[in-house]
């Protein structure tokens, strides 16, 4: 059974930093383009960050650029998102995501082949 796996979500003022996880399971993920998603309380899930499987390429919301570092370790099946400067607009349930068709499909499907579960992201201000 394929699943990916959220962890590190929080509560967090805003300004400080919160570091996610998404382990994943079940198969093998490096050959898979992975992601981050979010979806705001109302709002529909939005793109954030995506990192490819083979160059290490990554790909970033206007929103988030220069704050959120997305990574991956292929030998632990793990990809993060480092998130800094955390603001109060960045409250959502974060979800990672996996696909093999890559980036470019990732940053636009609302389908990927996998989601998590999702994890709370709360920023005070």
């Amino acid at each position: 059974q394929v699943q990916l796996v959220e962890s590190g979500g929080g509560l967090v003022q805003a300004g400080g930093s919160l570091r996610l996880s998404c382990a994943a399971s079940g198969r093998t993920f490096s050959r898979y383009a992975m992601g981050w998603f979010r979806e705001a309380l109302g709002q529909q899930r939005e793109f954030v960050a995506s990192i490819s499987w083979n160059d290490g390429s990554t790909d970033y919301a206007d929103s988030v650029q220069g704050r959120f570092t997305i990574s991956r370790d292929n030998a632990k099946n793990t990809f993060y998102l480092q998130m800094d400067n955390l603001k109060p607009e960045d409250t959502a349930v974060y979800y990672c995501a996996a696909d093999h068709r890559g980036t470019q499909f990732l940053r636009f499907t609302t389908r990927p082949d996998y989601w998590g579960q999702g994890t709370q992201v709360t920023v005070s201000s």
